[in-house]
Protein backbone atom coordinates (compact mmCIF):
# COMPACT_ATOMS: atom_id res chain seq x y z
CA UNK A 1 0.00 0.00 0.00
CA UNK A 2 1.13 3.41 -0.52
CA UNK A 3 0.54 6.64 0.94
CA UNK A 4 -1.43 9.50 -1.39
CA UNK A 5 1.11 12.39 -1.86
CA UNK A 6 0.11 16.10 -1.59
CA UNK A 7 0.50 16.19 -5.45
CA UNK A 8 -2.33 13.64 -5.82
CA UNK A 9 -4.77 15.82 -3.23
CA UNK A 10 -3.82 18.93 -5.10
CA UNK A 11 -4.84 17.02 -8.72
CA UNK A 12 -8.02 15.88 -7.22
CA UNK A 13 -9.02 19.17 -5.29
CA UNK A 14 -8.11 20.90 -8.55
CA UNK A 15 -5.52 23.38 -6.84
CA UNK A 16 -1.54 24.20 -6.24
CA UNK A 17 0.28 21.96 -3.97
CA UNK A 18 0.99 25.45 -2.17
CA UNK A 19 -2.80 25.65 -1.30
CA UNK A 20 -2.88 22.41 -0.14
CA UNK A 21 -0.09 23.05 1.88
CA UNK A 22 -1.12 26.14 3.51
CA UNK A 23 -5.02 24.14 3.99
CA UNK A 24 -2.72 21.47 5.96
CA UNK A 25 -1.03 23.87 7.92
CA UNK A 26 -4.83 25.63 9.13
CA UNK A 27 -3.32 29.01 7.38
CA UNK A 28 -6.47 31.42 7.46
CA UNK A 29 -5.61 33.28 4.02
CA UNK A 30 -7.69 30.53 1.86
CA UNK A 31 -11.30 30.90 0.70
CA UNK A 32 -13.98 28.82 2.34
CA UNK A 33 -14.61 27.40 -0.80
CA UNK A 34 -10.90 25.97 -1.67
CA UNK A 35 -10.82 24.89 2.20
CA UNK A 36 -13.67 22.91 1.57
CA UNK A 37 -12.48 21.53 -2.16
CA UNK A 38 -8.56 20.31 -0.37
CA UNK A 39 -10.60 18.90 2.74
CA UNK A 40 -13.14 16.81 0.82
CA UNK A 41 -9.47 15.35 -1.19
CA UNK A 42 -7.98 14.69 1.71
CA UNK A 43 -11.00 12.70 3.38
CA UNK A 44 -11.66 10.84 0.04
CA UNK A 45 -7.97 9.82 -0.58
CA UNK A 46 -6.96 8.83 2.49
CA UNK A 47 -3.92 11.91 2.94
CA UNK A 48 -1.80 12.04 6.29
CA UNK A 49 0.86 14.67 6.07
CA UNK A 50 4.50 13.60 6.05
CA UNK A 51 5.23 14.73 9.70
CA UNK A 52 8.67 13.03 9.61
CA UNK A 53 9.41 14.76 6.34
CA UNK A 54 8.95 18.19 8.44
CA UNK A 55 10.32 17.68 11.02
CA UNK A 56 13.30 17.30 9.28
CA UNK A 57 13.10 21.04 8.18
CA UNK A 58 12.38 22.06 11.42
CA UNK A 59 14.55 20.38 13.07
CA UNK A 60 12.04 19.84 15.64
CA UNK A 61 10.06 16.43 16.04
CA UNK A 62 7.56 17.86 18.78
CA UNK A 63 7.83 14.69 20.39
CA UNK A 64 8.64 13.92 24.03
CA UNK A 65 9.15 10.30 25.23
CA UNK A 66 7.98 8.64 28.36
CA UNK A 67 10.10 5.99 29.90
CA UNK A 68 8.19 4.03 32.00
CA UNK A 69 9.70 1.40 34.69
CA UNK A 70 6.77 -0.69 35.01
CA UNK A 71 3.85 -0.74 32.54
CA UNK A 72 2.44 -3.17 34.97
CA UNK A 73 2.17 -0.37 37.89
CA UNK A 74 -1.17 2.06 37.51
CA UNK A 75 1.17 4.29 39.58
CA UNK A 76 2.83 5.32 35.97
CA UNK A 77 -0.48 5.03 33.86
CA UNK A 78 -2.22 8.00 36.09
CA UNK A 79 1.45 9.65 35.82
CA UNK A 80 1.48 9.54 32.18
CA UNK A 81 -2.29 11.18 32.02
CA UNK A 82 -0.19 14.16 33.26
CA UNK A 83 2.13 14.00 30.42
CA UNK A 84 -0.04 13.25 27.71
CA UNK A 85 -2.50 16.40 28.92
CA UNK A 86 0.21 19.29 29.31
CA UNK A 87 1.99 17.54 26.47
CA UNK A 88 -1.09 17.90 23.57
CA UNK A 89 -2.20 21.35 25.13
CA UNK A 90 1.50 22.46 23.72
CA UNK A 91 1.10 21.18 20.60
CA UNK A 92 3.66 17.64 21.32
CA UNK A 93 2.92 13.97 20.87
CA UNK A 94 3.84 11.44 22.79
CA UNK A 95 6.20 8.09 22.76
CA UNK A 96 6.17 5.57 25.97
CA UNK A 97 8.87 3.17 26.32
CA UNK A 98 8.47 -0.05 28.76
CA UNK A 99 11.82 -0.46 31.35
CA UNK A 100 10.57 -3.83 31.63
CA UNK A 101 11.25 -3.27 35.66
CA UNK A 102 15.39 -3.55 34.45
CA UNK A 103 18.29 -1.11 33.83
CA UNK A 104 18.88 -2.31 30.88
CA UNK A 105 15.46 -2.43 29.71
CA UNK A 106 15.17 0.99 30.08
CA UNK A 107 18.66 2.07 28.67
CA UNK A 108 17.19 -0.11 25.24
CA UNK A 109 13.74 1.83 25.48
CA UNK A 110 15.82 5.27 26.22
CA UNK A 111 17.89 4.78 23.13
CA UNK A 112 15.02 3.57 20.77
CA UNK A 113 13.33 7.10 21.86
CA UNK A 114 16.56 9.05 20.80
CA UNK A 115 16.84 7.61 17.66
CA UNK A 116 13.04 8.84 16.92
CA UNK A 117 14.35 11.86 17.39
CA UNK A 118 12.13 12.56 20.59
CA UNK A 119 12.68 16.46 21.73
CA UNK A 120 12.73 15.78 25.35
CA UNK A 121 12.70 12.83 27.48
CA UNK A 122 10.54 11.68 30.59
CA UNK A 123 12.27 9.15 33.04
CA UNK A 124 9.97 7.70 34.97
CA UNK A 125 10.73 5.88 38.43
CA UNK A 126 13.95 5.43 36.14
CA UNK A 127 17.03 3.20 37.76
CA UNK A 128 19.76 3.75 35.15
CA UNK A 129 22.73 5.26 36.40
CA UNK A 130 22.87 9.28 36.14
CA UNK A 131 25.44 8.88 33.77
CA UNK A 132 23.40 6.70 31.51
CA UNK A 133 20.57 10.28 31.98
CA UNK A 134 23.60 12.45 31.38
CA UNK A 135 24.86 10.84 27.82
CA UNK A 136 20.65 10.93 27.13
CA UNK A 137 20.43 14.53 28.10
CA UNK A 138 23.02 15.39 25.01
CA UNK A 139 20.46 15.19 22.83
CA UNK A 140 17.20 16.03 24.08
CA UNK A 141 15.60 17.68 27.21
CA UNK A 142 16.06 14.98 30.36
CA UNK A 143 13.55 14.95 33.51
CA UNK A 144 13.42 12.28 36.15
CA UNK A 145 10.83 11.79 38.33
CA UNK A 146 11.06 9.49 41.52
CA UNK A 147 15.28 9.86 41.13
CA UNK A 148 17.39 12.28 42.10
CA UNK A 149 20.38 14.00 40.27
CA UNK A 150 23.24 16.39 40.80
CA UNK A 151 23.85 16.90 36.55
CA UNK A 152 23.24 20.73 35.73
CA UNK A 153 21.72 18.55 32.21
CA UNK A 154 19.10 16.74 34.43
CA UNK A 155 15.72 18.56 36.04
CA UNK A 156 13.96 16.18 38.99
CA UNK A 157 11.01 15.84 40.07
CA UNK A 158 10.28 13.92 43.40
CA UNK A 159 7.93 13.35 46.84
CA UNK A 160 9.78 14.55 49.80
CA UNK A 161 9.96 10.43 50.76
CA UNK A 162 11.07 11.60 54.58
CA UNK A 163 7.77 13.11 54.93
CA UNK A 164 5.88 10.52 53.82
CA UNK A 165 7.47 7.89 55.73
CA UNK A 166 7.30 9.87 58.82
CA UNK A 167 3.48 10.33 58.08
CA UNK A 168 2.86 6.30 57.97
CA UNK A 169 4.63 5.89 61.31
CA UNK A 170 3.37 9.18 62.88
CA UNK A 171 -0.02 7.43 62.05
CA UNK A 172 0.69 4.22 62.86
CA UNK A 173 2.26 4.97 66.48
CA UNK A 174 -0.97 6.86 66.97
CA UNK A 175 -2.77 3.82 66.89
CA UNK A 176 -0.43 2.17 69.22
CA UNK A 177 1.50 -0.13 66.78
CA UNK A 178 4.90 -0.43 68.18
CA UNK A 179 5.82 -3.34 65.73
CA UNK A 180 5.73 -1.84 63.02
CA UNK A 181 7.95 -3.73 59.77
CA UNK A 182 8.72 -2.45 56.31
CA UNK A 183 8.41 -4.20 53.30
CA UNK A 184 11.44 -2.95 51.06
CA UNK A 185 11.26 -1.62 47.22
CA UNK A 186 14.38 -3.55 46.66
CA UNK A 187 16.33 -1.29 43.66
CA UNK A 188 13.19 0.60 42.55
CA UNK A 189 13.09 4.25 42.38
CA UNK A 190 12.65 5.72 45.65
CA UNK A 191 12.82 2.69 47.68
CA UNK A 192 15.99 3.92 49.76
CA UNK A 193 14.89 6.92 50.63
CA UNK A 194 11.89 5.51 51.98
CA UNK A 195 13.37 2.69 54.15
CA UNK A 196 15.48 5.09 55.38
CA UNK A 197 12.99 7.36 56.52
CA UNK A 198 11.61 4.34 58.16
CA UNK A 199 14.04 3.76 59.89
CA UNK A 200 14.54 7.31 61.17
CA UNK A 201 11.48 7.70 61.87
CA UNK A 202 11.24 4.44 64.77
CA UNK A 203 14.33 5.78 65.62
CA UNK A 204 12.71 9.45 66.69
CA UNK A 205 9.77 7.20 68.44
CA UNK A 206 12.29 5.08 70.68
CA UNK A 207 11.27 2.35 68.44
CA UNK A 208 15.27 1.69 66.58
CA UNK A 209 14.50 -2.66 68.71
CA UNK A 210 11.18 -2.97 66.23
CA UNK A 211 12.95 -2.10 63.35
CA UNK A 212 13.03 -4.79 60.54
CA UNK A 213 12.76 -4.90 57.39
CA UNK A 214 11.50 -7.53 54.39
CA UNK A 215 12.59 -7.71 50.87
CA UNK A 216 10.46 -6.47 48.19
CA UNK A 217 10.69 -5.09 44.95
CA UNK A 218 7.53 -3.09 43.99
CA UNK A 219 5.52 -5.89 42.67
CA UNK A 220 2.39 -7.44 44.24
CA UNK A 221 4.24 -11.14 44.07
CA UNK A 222 7.37 -9.39 46.09
CA UNK A 223 4.96 -8.39 48.44
CA UNK A 224 3.04 -11.54 49.12
CA UNK A 225 6.88 -13.05 49.87
CA UNK A 226 7.82 -10.57 52.32
CA UNK A 227 4.64 -10.59 54.18
CA UNK A 228 4.96 -14.36 54.03
CA UNK A 229 8.41 -13.69 55.83
CA UNK A 230 7.20 -11.16 58.19
CA UNK A 231 4.49 -13.27 59.77
CA UNK A 232 7.18 -16.03 60.66
CA UNK A 233 8.56 -13.66 63.31
CA UNK A 234 7.95 -14.39 66.59
CA UNK A 235 6.32 -12.13 68.06
CA UNK A 236 4.89 -11.04 64.56
CA UNK A 237 4.34 -7.29 63.38
CA UNK A 238 0.93 -5.57 63.93
CA UNK A 239 1.95 -3.36 61.11
CA UNK A 240 3.37 -3.11 58.18
CA UNK A 241 4.49 0.06 55.97
CA UNK A 242 4.55 -1.36 52.06
CA UNK A 243 6.90 0.98 49.91
CA UNK A 244 4.46 0.98 47.28
CA UNK A 245 0.63 -0.11 46.88
CA UNK A 246 1.67 -2.98 44.59
CA UNK A 247 4.02 -4.77 47.30
CA UNK A 248 0.66 -3.90 49.72
CA UNK A 249 -1.95 -5.64 47.72
CA UNK A 250 0.05 -8.28 48.00
CA UNK A 251 1.10 -8.38 51.39
CA UNK A 252 -2.68 -7.72 52.16
CA UNK A 253 -3.20 -11.41 49.78
CA UNK A 254 -0.70 -12.90 52.12
CA UNK A 255 -2.11 -11.41 55.61
CA UNK A 256 -5.75 -12.22 54.65
CA UNK A 257 -4.57 -16.09 53.74
CA UNK A 258 -3.16 -16.83 56.62
CA UNK A 259 -6.45 -16.41 58.26
CA UNK A 260 -5.54 -13.00 59.76
CA UNK A 261 -7.71 -9.94 59.85
CA UNK A 262 -6.97 -6.58 58.17
CA UNK A 263 -6.80 -4.40 60.26
CA UNK A 264 -7.32 -5.55 63.86
CA UNK A 265 -5.06 -8.16 63.55
CA UNK A 266 -2.38 -6.18 61.63
CA UNK A 267 -2.61 -2.61 59.48
CA UNK A 268 -1.03 -2.36 56.33
CA UNK A 269 -0.12 1.21 54.77
CA UNK A 270 0.86 1.19 51.09
CA UNK A 271 2.50 4.16 49.23
CA UNK A 272 1.43 6.19 46.13
CA UNK A 273 -2.30 6.07 46.39
CA UNK A 274 -2.85 5.01 42.62
CA UNK A 275 -6.50 3.71 41.86
CA UNK A 276 -5.62 -0.04 42.89
CA UNK A 277 -5.82 1.63 46.90
CA UNK A 278 -9.05 3.34 46.75
CA UNK A 279 -11.24 0.30 44.87
CA UNK A 280 -13.73 -0.29 47.51
CA UNK A 281 -13.02 -3.96 48.36
CA UNK A 282 -9.28 -3.24 49.01
CA UNK A 283 -9.47 0.38 50.72
CA UNK A 284 -5.71 0.86 51.63
CA UNK A 285 -4.47 3.57 53.60
CA UNK A 286 -1.77 5.05 51.59
CA UNK A 287 0.79 7.88 51.03
CA UNK A 288 -0.99 10.09 48.35
CA UNK A 289 1.79 11.06 45.75
CA UNK A 290 0.12 13.39 43.20
CA UNK A 291 0.69 11.33 39.92
CA UNK A 292 -1.05 13.79 37.14
CA UNK A 293 0.63 16.58 38.82
CA UNK A 294 4.22 14.61 38.45
CA UNK A 295 3.26 14.10 35.17
CA UNK A 296 2.49 17.97 34.55
CA UNK A 297 5.59 19.42 36.25
CA UNK A 298 8.00 17.49 34.47
CA UNK A 299 6.17 18.50 31.10
CA UNK A 300 6.46 21.71 31.90
CA UNK A 301 10.07 21.31 32.87
CA UNK A 302 10.89 20.11 29.45
CA UNK A 303 9.33 22.82 27.42
CA UNK A 304 11.14 25.08 29.74
CA UNK A 305 14.12 23.59 28.47
CA UNK A 306 12.93 23.77 24.47
CA UNK A 307 10.54 26.51 24.11
CA UNK A 308 12.34 29.09 26.97
CA UNK A 309 16.12 28.22 26.87
CA UNK A 310 16.53 27.62 30.55
CA UNK A 311 20.58 25.79 31.21
CA UNK A 312 19.98 25.12 34.63
CA UNK A 313 18.91 22.14 36.69
CA UNK A 314 15.63 22.48 38.68
CA UNK A 315 14.63 19.66 41.19
CA UNK A 316 10.97 20.33 42.09
CA UNK A 317 9.68 18.39 45.35
CA UNK A 318 6.07 17.91 46.29
CA UNK A 319 4.75 16.95 49.54
CA UNK A 320 3.06 14.14 50.16
CA UNK A 321 -0.33 13.28 52.59
CA UNK A 322 -1.50 10.57 53.92
CA UNK A 323 -5.31 8.96 52.85
CA UNK A 324 -6.84 6.93 55.85
CA UNK A 325 -9.04 3.89 54.54
CA UNK A 326 -9.82 0.75 55.89
CA UNK A 327 -6.34 -1.78 56.00
CA UNK A 328 -5.17 0.71 59.27
CA UNK A 329 -6.74 0.60 62.58
CA UNK A 330 -6.05 0.60 66.36
CA UNK A 331 -3.45 -2.16 67.36
CA UNK A 332 -6.15 -4.23 69.29
CA UNK A 333 -3.36 -5.28 72.37
CA UNK A 334 -3.07 -1.62 72.49
CA UNK A 335 -6.71 -0.69 72.61
CA UNK A 336 -7.63 -3.13 75.59
CA UNK A 337 -4.46 -2.09 77.50
CA UNK A 338 -6.32 1.13 77.51
CA UNK A 339 -9.31 0.04 78.46
CA UNK A 340 -8.21 -2.40 81.17
CA UNK A 341 -6.45 1.65 82.58
CA UNK A 342 -9.28 3.21 82.59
Amino acid sequence: MTQPTMQQVAEAAGVSTALVSLVMRGAPNVSDKRRALVLKAVDELGYRPNVLARNLASRRTHTLGVVVNDLHNSFFAEMVDGIQTTAAANGYRILIGNGQHSRRGEADAIETLLQLRVDGLVLAGAVVTEGEMERAAKSAAVVAIGRTASSLEIDTVNCDESVGARLVIDHLVSLGHRRISHIDGGSGAGAATRRQGYEAWMREYGLGDCINTAGGDFSESGGYNAADELLTLHPRPTAIFAANDLSAAGALDRVEDAGLDVPSDLAIVGYDNTGLAAMHHLSLTTINQPRGEFGRIATELILQRLDDGRSTAVHHVVAPTLVVRRTSGPHVEASREGEVAS
